[in-house]
């Protein structure tokens, strides 16, 4: 990504406060990108002492919210150029017993806040006829996973929304793409985990509940999933629209 001049590029992240976010963060940060780290818990002091990065809170549920934190980057930073959507939630349970509660949140976050923020990315970088945007969605949304329900669902909507959104820039020289990680050592992954050999039953896979294991041998990390939403950002990838790249080590098995 050497032919990328990131010093002239402004991005907005969102939950940016730890995981594939905060790595985002600074990977843009390490190339020179000035960078407004979002997140509905705020960012931790070692994110906001990067060079280039500003913080602010978003709930992106909040469509005024999300309003108010691209005008702040564009105001802070100069006009927007990027946009990763990483803000997610899981609320794990069967069909069958998930509360109206946790779905409706579930798809408020992981959908409609793909939409609210990304609107209001694209609203700008359309004025710009300049912009990327990156969503990370999940290999949940190409394949079932018992237990997993909302959240596959919730990503498949955040998926192809991302994808008619980019049939819609793609006049004004806006990309959108998509990145599907696998299971990545996060703080949700690990809230999935059960004991100290979660992670190599992760690896190994589970055949009573379908679930291929991962083929490479290794969890991802949050570095891996940020390599790739950088490379979808840059402009070696300036010919790439509508995509998603799936980052599981073969969990999937390439569907």
């Amino acid at each position: 990504m050497n032919g990328t001049n990131w010093a002239d590029r402004v991005a907005l992240v969102t939950g940016a406060a730890q995981g594939i976010g905060a790595a985002v963060t600074r990977a843009l940060a390490a190339r020179g990108a000035r960078v407004l780290a979002t997140d509905v818990q705020g960012i931790p002091d070692d994110l906001k002492a990067l060079l280039g990065v500003s913080a602010a809170p978003l709930d992106v549920t909040d469509p005024a919210a999300a309003e108010r934190a691209v005008t702040l980057a564009e105001d802070r930073l100069g006009p927007l150029t990027d946009l990763v959507n990483v803000a997610g939630i899981l609320r794990p349970g069967r069909l069958t017993d998930l509360s109206d509660a946790d779905w409706h949140a579930t798809i408020a976050v992981n959908t409609t806040g793909v939409f609210f923020v990304s609107r209001a990315a694209a609203r700008r970088m359309q004025a710009h006829r300049r912009g990327a945007i990156v969503t990370v969605g999940s290999n949940a949304a190409h394949v079932p996973r018992s237990g997993m329900g909302a959240y596959a669902a919730s990503k498949a909507a955040a998926t192809h929304l991302t994808r008619c959104l980019a049939l819609e820039l793609a006049p004004y020289g806006v990309r959108c793409n998509l990145i599907s990680p696998g299971s990545t050592d996060t703080a949700m992954q690990r809230q999935l985990w059960t004991g100290p050999d979660a992670p190599a039953r992760v690896i190994a896979g589970d055949p009573a509940h379908h679930r291929v294991g991962i083929p490479l041998g290794r969890l991802a990390t949050p570095e891996d999933i940020a390599h790739a939403a950088l490379f979808l950002l840059s402009d070696e990838a300036r010919h790439i629209t509508m995509q998603h790249l799936t980052v599981d080590g073969g969990a999937t098995l390439g569907a």
